[in-house]
């Protein structure tokens, strides 16, 4: 494995959620209410979330990224379909970025959570993703911290992590 990229310490506090389906070598905590932001669902928390982008779904994006290129690109000095050793950075830097988009993404679905919508949905990745990209090899997974705003899906609600689950007969 390449060197491992140094993640941002852990938030204090916060409350430690359990995944509802299995999230493989992540950690999600509630970080409390967002006051700055309203959503007509309930109250908008804050959450960091500590995650895996694995390495098949990186390689699957840069995939497909190239393909894409290699159709519609046309870089001046290449034949139509070339793609030059300069943008390969480029392309690895947006595969890891849309596969780290999407590990959050299955994070909020596996700790029942409900993405809010527009720019006040958006993440915030701890590390920087083009010193990750830099760092990343094929066939390696990227772990990453990022920091986000969401609701609790009331349908999915996830258990705090120390409680055990009580039914009320």
């Amino acid at each position: 494995m390449a060197e491992e990229l140094e993640l941002k310490p852990e938030p204090e506090g916060g409350e430690e959620l359990t995944a509802l389906s299995s999230m493989e070598g992540s950690r999600m905590k509630n970080l409390g209410e967002n006051s700055k932001l309203k959503s007509d669902e309930g109250a908008v928390y804050d959450f960091w979330l500590l995650s895996v982008a694995e390495a098949g779904l990186i390689k699957e994006i840069r995939t497909q990224i190239l393909k894409d290129a290699a159709k519609k690109a046309n870089f001046p000095g290449f034949r139509k379909g070339q793609i030059p050793p300069y943008a390969q950075p480029q392309i690895t830097t947006f595969a890891v970025q849309e596969a780290v988009i999407k590990t959050v993404e299955a994070g909020v679905e596996a700790y029942g959570l409900k993405a809010l919508p527009g720019s006040d949905g958006e993440i915030e990745v701890q590390e920087d993703v083009a010193d990750m990209a830099k760092g990343w090899k094929n066939g390696e997974s990227l772990t990453f911290t990022t920091k986000f705003s969401a609701i609790l899906d009331p349908e999915k609600k996830s258990q705090p992590a120390d409680t055990e689950e009580t039914t009320d007969e």
